[in-house]
């Protein structure tokens, strides 16, 4: 899954869908992977998985982040993203 983040933002979100990408407002700092914990830890939440199960595949350094979802059906992603997004 393709994920943008904009971090050091007011309120921790998702903002909505960006071209082919989910924007998700984090409060961290892009700084020493506060960034990319606090995106591994509100996925994990948002879809009811382990942490461990939500793994940065690519782009540890950038806004532009490459998610891999470890064990959670596409079907759930599409499911809680509708409902987060009132769609």
């Amino acid at each position: 899954m393709r994920v943008k983040v904009v971090p050091k933002a007011k309120k921790l979100a998702v903002v909505g869908v960006m071209g082919e990408s989910l924007k998700v407002a984090l409060t961290a700092a892009a700084e020493r992977g506060e960034a990319n914990r606090q995106l591994q830890e509100f996925l994990a939440e948002l879809l009811d998985v382990p942490p461990s199960h939500v793994i940065l595949r690519a782009g540890l350094s950038s806004r532009n982040k490459l998610v891999f979802l470890a064990e959670v059906e596409p079907q759930r992603v599409v499911q809680r993203l509708q409902t987060m997004l009132g769609s």
